[in-house]
């Protein structure tokens, strides 16, 4: 059963979320982001420059040699990306 834009949205908050917390992550949460923002990007209602935001985050964070040091640089920016998030929950 795929999910709807709803529970991706919920979804894609509390990875933010988590990393915004714990100031750690793992490369696996990192692609499920892209996924979840590759899907909600074909919903033209959603707000694209944020998800693109989300999904550079994501991307550079997969290339980065210190994932922890790269969501710890990004903590700013998770909360505002949760913030704009809660528009389209």
């Amino acid at each position: 059963m795929p999910l709807n834009q709803q529970h991706q949205v919920e979804i894609l908050k509390d990875i933010l979320t988590n990393h915004q917390e714990d100031c750690c992550g793992s490369v696996s949460e990192l692609q499920q982001l892209q996924r979840l923002v590759k899907s909600l990007m074909a919903d033209s209602s959603m707000n694209n420059e944020v998800l693109e935001q989300i999904y550079l985050y994501s991307q550079n964070g997969i290339n980065s040699s210190n994932l922890d040091n790269h969501i710890e640089t990004h903590q700013e920016k998770l909360s505002q990306w949760v913030s704009d998030m809660d528009q389209f929950s």
